[in-house]
């Protein structure tokens, strides 16, 4: 997986994720999933990108 090729269509300023594109704020997958550490989410910061990997 080449973290060089940015997907426009996912913006991510999360820079510690393996997937996250070096110099541009987007991220290197085809698609994420995203999903929720909360059994009814409310608030967006109740959501998680799923496909977070830890560089």
């Amino acid at each position: 997986m080449s973290t060089e090729r940015a997907n426009m269509s996912i913006e991510c300023s999360i820079k510690n994720c393996a997937y996250h594109c070096c110099d541009k704020d987007y991220c290197s997958l085809d698609k994420i999933k995203v999903g929720s550490h909360e059994c009814d989410p409310t608030k967006k910061q109740c959501t998680d990108c799923m496909s977070f990997k830890m560089k």
